[in-house]
């Protein structure tokens, strides 16, 4: 199952078995939990900082499940907080998910299929009800305040710093592909460059989970910008479907900056090969300063 409001009930509800309320909601001036201020809330707000920890691991576990029957299919196995060092992923920040031939945490380049990083958080809004134990929804991320997800600057930046940090970590990582997996749309001011990102080569995918996270239709709900590089799952065959063409296909990540003539040379000496495959290979060694082998 994708995600949707009876996911987002089942982490409240899981979750305060763990954690206080105060640690999941905001406490209004009327004595309200809500999880969100709502549009038109006036009185005096709070900034709630210690619920993230719990829906990024929340989350983060959600998603190793979600691609768990995807990696058996490839006789290999889906990890939550994956540290690769010679490609920039270190103990203090890990890969959210991975899927990796070997089922340990701390991972060769060469044995990472595919790296995820998981940027979901709460998008509609709930209210507590500490009496009764109820937790209810009361509208989606267009009634309340926050900004969910990938609908978040902040959210979006650093998914694309991370995945620039590994991919500039060395040549280990050009073969990997990295997608990030999301629960919301994406604004509009990011839809070039989500699509010049998967041109670039540096993200592979921006995904939403949420099929349905308006509770009316909407033209903000997009299925995917022009050239893909956002993309909302509907179906979970879908996201398969896409992912197995992600991690099957022989590319290779290349960026460089060179004068025109040396360009040029390396052109020139790499087209001398018979093959498209060869030639391609001789032109990426070539750039990466390798003459000769």
């Amino acid at each position: 199952m994708l995600w949707n409001r009876d996911e987002e009930y089942k982490f409240f509800k899981k979750t305060l078995e763990i954690a206080t309320p105060e640690q999941l909601f905001y406490l209004t001036e009327d004595g309200r939990y809500l999880a969100y201020w709502p549009k038109k809330y006036k009185g005096k707000k709070t900034t709630l900082q210690s619920r993230n920890a719990f829906i990024g691991s929340y989350t983060e576990k959600w998603v190793k499940n979600l691609l768990t029957p995807l990696a058996k299919e490839f006789d290999a196995h889906a990890i939550h907080n994956v540290v690769c060092e010679d490609i920039g992923i270190s103990e203090r920040s890990p890969a959210d998910v991975a899927i990796v031939k070997t089922p340990q945490r701390i991972q060769k380049p060469e044995n990472i299929l595919l790296l995820v990083e998981v940027k979901m958080s709460i998008v509609w809004n709930w209210e507590y009800i500490p009496t009764t134990g109820e937790i209810k929804c009361i509208g989606d991320y267009t009634t309340h305040q926050g900004n969910p997800g990938l609908l978040r600057s902040d959210t979006m930046l650093k998914a694309i710093g991370k995945s620039i940090n590994i991919r500039v970590s060395g040549y280990e990582s050009s073969k990997i592909p990295i997608v990030i997996m999301g629960n919301t749309p994406i604004t509009k001011i990011y839809y070039n460059k989500v699509d010049f990102l998967k041109k670039a080569g540096i993200i592979q995918r921006f995904y939403s989970v949420n099929p349905n996270p308006l509770d009316k239709p909407s033209l903000n709900n997009i299925k995917n910008t022009p050239e893909k590089g956002f993309l909302r799952i509907d179906e979970i065959s879908e996201l398969y479907d896409d992912l197995r063409r992600v991690i099957k296909e022989d590319k290779e990540f290349f960026s460089s900056m060179l004068p025109k003539k040396e360009l040029g040379r390396i052109i020139e000496i790499a087209n001398k090969e018979l093959t498209y495959e060869k030639k391609a290979e001789k032109f990426l060694r070539l750039l990466r300063g390798i003459e000769n082998e």
